[in-house]
Parts: structure tokens; sequence; C-alpha cells
């Protein structure tokens, strides 16, 4: 695969301030600049005002390549769709047709994580701790997410946009489910997600984190001096298997906590599923609340657009 990660992308909201100092609460470095980083991404999250009456939106999203060569096949690809693009500064820059969200693809550095160690855990049969609490139960310092894994954008054309990331940008499809497409342009099971809904807005982004103690241990410590930001969780996902729990950020975005997802090594091995009903949300945990599923504050939106 020529694509390898999804290297960052900026989020537009009308309270940028508070948004960075949710995103620093939750895990990331505030580096200064409207930027956050994650332990092993670098910068992946750009934060900017949203124009004066305009929803909250991911205005731009960036994708890492191997190298420059990488970037003519894209171009000849998207060509073929009729769907103009740019090449400049060794960077490809083209915008979504069914989202509107400008999309750049650039040779970057494959992202390195550091191996983690498992902490020792008692099964039947086989006793690995021994004499000590678990460390997910004596732990205090923060969770840190050790990098961006997916975003979700939501938009009345998602075929347009499965069709122009597909077969013009490279990204290949994992699964489908009845709301839409998961794919990846890396060895995760998904980087983005386009789903279906009545507007475009962005659905949530996903933060990648240690294993199911982080993120629970995440996600309350999150919600120890703000509980209204729970939104749902925790539970497991079957298209993609990760562990699951979001929150939402003082824009209304969702913003998960995830860890053990999927990896595509071989593409052949792997065979892509549509799941419909309710496996195509989740394997277990609580039923999503049916705020989760059509956010408020998109339905207001829509009246208040319907009736100006």
């Amino acid at each position: 695969m020529a694509l390898h990660r999804l290297t960052s992308f900026t989020l537009q909201v009308p309270n940028p301030q508070d948004v960075i100092s949710y995103y620093e609460e939750f895990g990331l470095t505030d580096n200064g600049d409207g930027s956050l980083s994650t332990m092993d991404g670098g910068r992946q999250l750009y934060v900017e005002q949203v124009a004066p009456g305009a929803f909250r939106r991911i205005s731009s999203f960036t994708v890492g390549c191997d190298d420059e060569d990488d970037l003519g096949r894209i171009a000849a690809n998207l060509r073929r769709l009729q769907v103009e693009c740019s090449i400049d500064g060794g960077r490809l820059v083209t915008v979504d047709p069914g989202t509107g969200t400008e999309v750049v693809v650039a040779p970057e550095e494959r992202v390195r994580q550091e191996p983690f160690k498992p902490a020792d855990a008692n099964y039947p049969g086989n006793l690995q701790r021994l004499d000590a609490r678990a460390a997910g139960a004596v732990l205090e310092e923060r969770v840190r997410p050790r990098k961006l894994g997916h975003i979700v954008l939501g938009t009345p054309d998602a075929a347009d946009s499965t069709k122009f990331l597909s077969e013009g940008i490279g990204f290949k499809v994992s699964d489908r489910v009845g709301f839409g497409a998961f794919m990846r342009c890396s060895q995760d099971h998904h980087n983005v997600l386009v789903m279906n809904a009545p507007m475009v807005y962005p659905h949530h982004t996903s933060w990648q984190v240690e294993d199911v103690d982080a993120v629970g241990r995440g996600a309350m410590d999150m919600l120890e001096d703000d509980p209204g930001r729970h939104v749902w969780g925790l539970g497991r996902h079957y298209a993609g298997s990760n562990f699951f729990w979001y929150l939402k950020d003082p824009a209304g975005n969702f913003s998960e906590y995830y860890s053990d997802m999927d990896c595509i090594i071989d593409d052949s091995l792997w065979d892509p599923e549509s799941v419909e009903g309710a496996r195509g949300l989740f394997r277990w945990g609580p039923p999503p609340p049916p705020s989760m599923i059509n956010p408020e504050d998109v339905a207001a939106h829509m009246v208040g657009a319907h009736s100006s």
C-alpha cells in the first residue's frame, strides 16, 4: 500500500480555545499554536475558528504516502474520476466532492511505535499476576493517546465520497455497514468512515490508547469533573473489533478512546463483510443513545437553516 497513515486533520469550531483545552485534558499535547500532538503521531489535530454562521466541520485532512511517485499515480486516478487536483511543493491537494473537505496527500515518515508490553493478567489456568493488584486498578497518571486512529464524516453524498477515497486516493474498504463504508489508508482496520447523514458534519474522531484499561481510565478521568461529556461506552465494536468509549467535546464533536483495533497486513487474508443491524454498531456494550446516531445540534442546525 502506497498510503500508510492518517497524518492529521483540521477541525473548525466556533469556540477554538475551549476545544483545545478539552483535547489537552483528553491527553493530547497543546503546542500553543492551535495544534495538538499525540505521543507517537506528532501534530495530528489543528483547531481553527469556523466562519460566522457556519457549522462545525473538518475542513481538511492529510494522508501520508511513501514518496512523490505515489502522487502522480493518485493524480491519474483522480483525473479518471474527473476530480480536480494539484501537485505543488511535494503535496497533492484535492477536494472530496461528497463532503467538500480538502484532502492532502504528502510523503510522510511512517509512524514508529515502541512495542507495548501488556500488563500481566490472570486467566483460568494461566495465572500471570501473583500477589499484586492489577496495573489498571492502581495507575494514577492521565491517559495519553498514542496516535490518531480515524475520523468519521457525515454527508448526504456518502457514495460519492467513498468512490473518491477508494478509487481516487487509494483507500481500501475493510467492511461495509448499512450507513457507510469503513476505509483504511494504513494497516489499521479503518482510518476514515463516511456515513450517510442529512448534512455534512464531523461525527467523531478516534484516538488510540494502549489497552481497555486505558480506554476506561481515560474516559472516567474525563467524566470526573463533567459527567455530561459521556456519550456511549464502554463496549466493543464488531467492525474493527476495538474497545470504545465516546465523549463529547465543547463544540459537539464526539471523541473516542479506542484500543485493540483489527490490523490488516495481507489484503488477501482479509474478507470484507457487509454488516447489518445492531452488529454494525457494536458487539457488546450498552445500546447507543439516540444522540449518538443523530446529534442534537445537527438537527437544530438543519431546522434553523430551513426556517431562515
